[in-house]
């Protein structure tokens, strides 16, 4: 993934080539923990090539021999010289007299100040954060000397400031720098991924003049952990999450492990060493190789992910990975899987939707709760408990008349059979109804409509609860048939909406009379397999998407967990959401058991990543923000979203050129901070390709 024309960033040696006499950019006159301030000229800024804001100084230490030692520095604003009073004073008199005071020091001669005023006009100050220290660690091992550079994110000790010279970081340096990383990660290994280049600012005079440093990625800083998109529409989120399902695609594909084992309990002791790893929930990962391929799953809440996208030419994931793709949409199309539930053959997931449907629209009632409260599982053993059978089988039937009678289209020849009494079959119509002979659905409707009408003037019911203690129907059945017949009380009283709350199309369209698959069982098998599942819901509603997104991801986190609570081993599986704030709780709510809220905070022990991308800091839930370690954050439009951004890591530095934003020039330009990477970096993002092999 790396060219071969890159020099090794491993090699490179920042205190050998980073001292370059015309590179040299001042001296600091007031150095601390966390600040450092320069002396600065306007020539020494001319001849680097000038000083962005956000720009990376190294501070060698020069006070004593045989120690090799940088701090690490980011240029943020001018500050105050003790002599500016003076300085401003003799600008203002010049001004007045119109005396010409042009030009650098030494520039083009045609200035009229003398050489001193001059040269004392030059100078100015350079406020700086201090973002850590690079240091060589010498040893001996077996009477050799060896030595090696490590990077701290602080620094130990300080000088006085005039034991220090600083020097602009370029080239092979500064692509050491950005590139530098925490823990055993070898900046520049094979594992990498090229995501872009290094930019300071949005104007590009001198940066044009100078190489481009390359920024690469560890997929390993992803996959399994959480990672926010921040910006404002077409600043180039899309294209950045196009380049990471890029890396991770292309890293999952050296995974060495080809199927994920489901071995059971009994067999575990027969595993070899590397299996019995991977069921104890380790995150295996060599050199940045995952164990087992990496699945992706995308909510393509715009569509521009599974289809064709004309407004950047064709840059649709599929198109780079057709073999590996598998897209589901809410609609029948061509060369897309339907993502609809059979409601009559798959009872307990159609259930669920209607009851999402019902809280997303906050459809509320006492007879709506009591609907939703019911109990539609089927006992484990029918031989223990025989009547617990027999209300079970009655409660699913009434439920499914409840879907006939709401219009969800049943599929063909559907019947059903629950159990009956003599003394009632024979009353419903002329010539009886017997449920336990396989009915239609709309015989099954009658049979129950005309129960509930004649429920408190029939005389077997009377008898069956003189006899029996309680009731013929229980609780969960009274819902039903309230819901069945919208009348909250027999014999046709108080009228209710009843089965009317749910023949909206939003909840028709997710039902289909013909599908045999549940796509809940179809996807974590995909997954699992390493493959990448585009949901595209670009053309369902907010609650189709909310109502799909949640329940798919409810799949899968049940999925995972119950793998590892079985001591059998999770690949990594990454979830990535467009348009977040679509989907995820708002800031205000506090429900961590919400699904988002526990694939964040819970998501890394089961290898669940998770990428997320919106416009607004401020839409997301607080408990999500906290968990996010990886970050890239393009332009924001107002202080709001800059304060709630300032909380986290070192984005206070970065928050002026945030606002600014050029519509022409600056798409895909990020302010970049990675798992690994121990401060933030401002990133020009390649552009995705698709067609590019």
């Amino acid at each position: 993934m790396i060219e071969q024309s890159i020099r090794d960033i491993a090699d490179v040696d920042i205190f050998a080539e980073g001292r370059s006499d015309n590179l040299f950019i001042g001296r600091p006159f007031y150095l601390g923990y966390d600040k450092a301030i320069l002396l600065v000229s306007d020539a020494w800024k001319h001849r680097v090539k000038g000083i962005p804001q956000g720009a990376l100084l190294l501070a060698f230490y020069d006070g004593e021999d045989n120690v090799d030692e940088a701090l690490l520095l980011r240029a943020l604003s001018p500050s105050k010289l003790p002599t500016d009073n003076d300085v401003v004073s003799s600008m203002i008199e010049y001004y007045k007299e119109g005396t010409d005071i042009s030009g650098r020091a030494g520039s083009n001669g045609i200035s009229k100040l003398d050489d001193f005023t001059r040269y004392e006009f030059s100078f100015s100050g350079l406020e700086c954060r201090v973002l850590g220290s690079f240091y060589r660690l010498r040893r001996t091992v077996d009477d050799e000397e060896t030595s090696v550079t490590e990077f701290g994110a602080d620094i130990e000790n300080f000088y006085s400031p005039n034991n220090y010279s600083v020097y602009k970081a370029t080239g092979s340096v500064l692509r050491k720098i950005v590139n530098q990383r925490d823990g055993e990660n070898i900046a520049g290994n094979e594992n990498e991924f090229r995501i872009g280049h290094v930019r300071f600012s949005s104007s590009r005079r001198f940066q044009m003049q100078e190489e481009l440093v390359e920024v690469y990625i560890s997929p390993q800083d992803f996959i399994g952990k959480r990672t926010a998109l921040f910006g404002m529409t077409r600043t180039g989120k899309s294209n950045t999450v196009k380049k990471l399902i890029e890396a991770t695609a292309e890293i999952s594909k050296k995974a060495p492990g080809e199927e994920l084992p489901n071995a059971t309990q009994s067999e575990q002791h027969k595993q070899p060493p590397l299996l019995k790893q991977a069921q104890a929930n380790e995150p295996l990962m060599k050199n940045g190789s995952p164990a087992y391929p990496v699945g992706q799953i995308i909510f393509d809440v715009n569509g521009e992910y599974a289809n064709d996208n004309l407004q950047d030419d064709g840059t649709a994931i599929f198109e780079l990975y057709r073999n590996d793709v598998t897209r589901y949409s809410v609609l029948e199309k061509p060369d897309f899987e339907v993502m609809k539930v059979n409601f009559y053959t798959e009872v307990e997931t159609g259930f669920d939707l209607i009851r999402s449907y019902l809280d997303d629209r906050r459809i509320t009632g006492d007879y709506v709760n009591n609907f939703e409260a019911v109990d539609l599982s089927i006992p484990e053993s029918q031989s223990d408990d025989f009547s617990a059978s027999i209300r079970s089988g009655r409660i699913r039937a009434a439920y499914l008349c409840c879907l006939r009678k709401a219009g969800f289209l049943p599929p063909n020849n559907f019947r059903v059979k629950f159990s009956g009494k003599a003394e009632i079959n024979a009353k419903v119509k002329e010539g009886g109804i017997d449920p336990a002979k396989n009915i239609t659905i709309d015989e099954a409707v009658s049979w129950f409509e005309w129960v509930w009408r004649n429920y408190d003037s029939e005389e077997f019911f009377k008898k069956y609860e003189q006899t029996k203690g309680h009731e013929w129907a229980d609780d969960d059945l009274k819902a039903l048939l309230i819901f069945l017949t919208g009348y909250k009380q027999p014999g046709e009283k108080n009228s209710v909406s009843g089965y009317k709350k749910i023949r909206g199309k939003e909840l028709q369209d997710l039902h289909t009379s013909t599908s045999d698959k549940a796509f809940e069982i179809e996807i974590p098998k995909k997954l699992r397999a390493g493959k990448i599942v585009i949901v595209d819901l670009s053309q369902g509603s907010a609650t189709v998407q909310k109502l799909y997104s949640e329940r798919i991801c409810r799949a899968l986190f049940a999925n995972s967990m119950d793998r590892f609570v079985k001591n059998l081993p999770n690949n990594f599986i990454q979830f990535y959401f467009e348009e977040a704030h679509n989907l995820f709780p708002k800031k205000e709510e506090r429900d961590l058991s919400d699904i988002y809220n526990r694939i964040a905070k819970e998501g890394a022990k089961l290898h669940l990543g998770m990428i997320y991308a919106t416009q607004e800091v401020s839409s997301i839930s607080s408990n999500i923000l906290k968990n996010t370690q990886n970050w890239f954050i393009a332009h924001l439009n107002n202080d709001d979203e800059l304060r709630e951004l300032k909380k986290y890591y070192d984005f206070a530095d970065f928050v002026p050129s945030l606002l600014r934003f050029s519509a022409g020039s600056d798409k895909g330009y990020v302010r970049m901070k990675t798992y690994t990477n121990p401060f933030v970096v401002p990133v020009q993002i390649d552009r995705f390709l698709a067609n590019r092999k």
